[in-house]
């Protein structure tokens, strides 16, 4: 009996306290001050998006210049680190200049060389302008000495026939005068140193007139042969004043010839020059190095890129939109853009409206023309411009999160 008893208590459930309900009179008190502020929620959420359009899906952005040498070589020096400051023209590294050096020596070299060929072929078209002048007026002398040759010639001839027909004359005459004598002396007539003087007046007469036709012969000859010259003479005068005019112009082709020759020269210097200068790589913008992949004994190559400078002046915010935010939105209007790592807010005003969707812009546009399509609300890039001079624009960096609110009303 003493050992039941306690198990009899145990059983006895212990009493409970219970909370009175709460009266039925305040639960529409509640519901009504919950839907009054879900109202008041909902109504000011759509006055906000009467006014403004924002999204949380948008950065800085800005240009960074993938520098690279414009030489080949290797780098004999390093100035720069990563996440440093540089200035537009500051050196960033220096390729070894040796063999550039070399160069420019050699470029020189054959500058002078075409120099030296040009002052040598240079003169040479006066003296062939000079030569040829000389050469066409002693050609015309030379003519004309051939024509006077020719004149005299057939005056020799007239002369020569006009003496040779008085000799003839003067012989018939005395060959008559010996025949007569002849047969005078035969009768007696006429003694006979008579006869032997008209025999000789006419046997003198006989060779004269031989001499008289010798005589014309020759200077028919020469009449011939002052033609046949003053022929070749004519030739030779129009061949000089012919070419004249060519040797000039070959001349002068030449000059131009040895001219172009010292031109390419002398760009060839430039070029050599401008590649030694060039073995010091220069940051072309100011801004923040992002990455540098050179140090001192590498051989770099133009087109390999070295230095990723990241731009700090000029940022703007690209802003994914929806393409339902961009019913009212345009260019110019103002924009609130809250910086994330700042926890400041800028000014700034939309600039321009992207041109098409990311996805169309993706590397793998989607092709919903295939397979079940689901309609998906795309995004738009804006850009909008960042108000210059402002606290805090300093600290801005190529990729942060920003939250832009552009004033659509």
């Amino acid at each position: 009996m003493s050992t039941t008893a306690p198990m009899a208590e145990a059983a006895i459930p212990a009493p409970t306290t219970q909370t009175p309900a709460a009266p039925r009179s305040r639960r529409p008190l509640v519901f009504g001050g919950v839907a009054l502020v879900l109202a008041a929620a909902g109504t000011a959420y759509w006055v906000h998006s009467r006014h403004f359009e924002e999204t949380d899906d948008a950065q800085i952005d800005g240009n960074i210049s993938n520098v690279s040498p414009r030489v080949a070589g290797n780098v004999s020096a390093v100035y720069v680190l990563e996440d440093q400051k540089v200035k537009a023209g500051d050196v960033l590294a220096e390729i070894d200049p040796a063999d550039l050096e070399i160069a420019v020596a050699e470029a020189k070299a054959q500058v002078a060389q075409a120099q030296a060929q040009l002052d040598a072929e240079d003169p040479s078209v006066p003296i062939t302008l000079a030569s040829n002048v000389s050469a066409v007026s002693s050609a015309g002398s030379d003519l004309a000495a051939a024509e006077s040759g020719l004149s005299a010639a057939r005056k020799d001839v007239e002369q020569f026939t006009a003496q040779l027909a008085q000799a003839q004359a003067n012989d018939r005459t005395a060959q008559l005068e010996r025949a007569r004598s002849e047969k005078l002396v035969g009768e007696g007539v006429v003694s006979q140193s008579d006869f032997d003087q008209r025999n000789n007046a006419a046997a003198a007469s006989s060779a004269n007139v031989s001499a008289l036709e010798q005589a014309l012969a020759g200077a028919k000859d020469r009449v011939r042969q002052q033609q046949a010259q003053l022929v070749a003479l004519g030739s030779h005068l129009e061949e000089i004043r012919t070419n004249a005019p060519r040797q000039v112009a070959t001349r002068r082709a030449s000059v131009v010839m040895r001219q172009a020759s010292l031109d390419v020269a002398k760009a060839q210097l430039a070029q050599a020059e401008r590649n030694l200068s060039y073995t010091k790589v220069v940051a072309p913008v100011t801004g923040i190095v992002a990455k540098k992949s050179i140090a001192v004994g590498d051989h770099v190559a133009p087109g390999q890129q070295v230095v990723a400078i990241s731009q700090t002046d000029g940022l703007w915010v690209t802003a994914d939109y929806r393409e339902t935010q961009l019913e009212r939105m345009r260019p110019g209007q103002p924009v609130n853009i809250h910086i994330d790592s700042l926890g400041v807010d800028l000014r700034g005003s939309v600039e321009a409206i992207g041109g098409a969707t990311g996805s169309r812009l993706s590397v793998l546009p989607p092709e919903n023309a295939s397979g079940n399509y689901v309609k998906v609300v795309q995004r738009l890039p804006v850009r909008i411009r960042i108000d210059p001079s402002q606290p805090g624009i300093d600290s801005l960096r190529i990729g942060m999160s920003v939250e832009p609110q552009v004033v659509v009303q």
